[in-house]
């Protein structure tokens, strides 16, 4: 265990662990896009971004990637923090101007308007979508691509990638709600913020039970096959296996 301050309050934490994990288990609010627990930290949106002090120095650092060591000294709104903040959701705020979630993160910052110009993007390119299909469901059906001002989230030559297996990590996951996903009928719709990529359709199971259709075919298959599981395992849904 190591011993630090985190706004003046003395906090003990696991050695390895970084701030933003100890700052959330002690209820100290640190915003973030980019951070999720399931996946590995990616430092991409630095609205967490915080000042410390040790060995003498005073920086700021990227909060979800910086790991908690004895004496640590960190500050989660100082005048440096925040106008840091300000200027990452004015950034942002150009990017995607008509996300509520923006919008709203934006305004618990004091940014009502961003002077920078307003473009019509949705997604924040903070990479979760990308991290959970490739660490939690394992597949890797969509990447980063390209660098720069032509950064975006796509699937290899913008098809309907043949290793998604429609399980809508990728939708779940996204903290700005830049990837729809619908269910109507016996099919699953998945759409990417993406205009280059089309929408990507696939057949849901149907439950030999109760009649509804539930998961995807494509996600059980997948799930039948790392498991050993028999292909008949899913022919009944949860709620009638209950």
């Amino acid at each position: 265990m190591v011993t630090l301050s985190i706004d003046g309050r003395e906090v003990q934490a696991e050695e390895g662990a970084t701030i933003l994990e100890v700052a959330r288990d002690n209820n100290i609010y640190i915003p973030a896009l980019c951070y999720h627990e399931e996946v590995a930290p990616y430092g991409a949106c630095r609205l967490c971004m915080v000042e410390i002090a040790a060995n003498g120095r005073e920086k700021l650092v990227a909060s979800c990637l910086y790991p908690v060591e004895e004496g640590l000294r960190v500050k989660t709104n100082t005048e440096r923090v925040i106008n840091n903040r300000r200027m990452i959701m004015e950034l942002l705020l150009a990017r995607c101007p008509d996300s509520e979630v923006i919008q709203d993160l934006a305004k618990q910052v004091g940014v009502d308007k961003t002077p920078f110009k307003l473009e019509d993007k949705q997604c924040i390119l903070c990479g979760l979508c990308v991290r959970a299909c490739e660490e939690v469901v394992g597949v890797s059906a969509i990447s980063l691509v390209n660098r720069g001002v032509n950064r975006q989230v796509a699937s290899p030559f913008y098809e309907a990638p043949d290793a998604c297996i429609g399980c809508g990590s990728c939708a779940y996951i996204c903290p700005v709600n830049a990837i729809k996903m619908e269910d109507i009928g016996d099919t699953r719709t998945i759409t990417m913020p993406n205009p280059k990529m089309k929408k990507i359709e696939f057949k849901l199971k149907k439950c030999k039970v109760c009649g509804k259709y539930w998961a995807p075919e494509r996600q059980l298959e997948y799930i039948a096959r790392i498991a050993g599981l028999a292909p008949e395992t899913f022919d009944v849904c949860p709620d009638c296996r209950q």
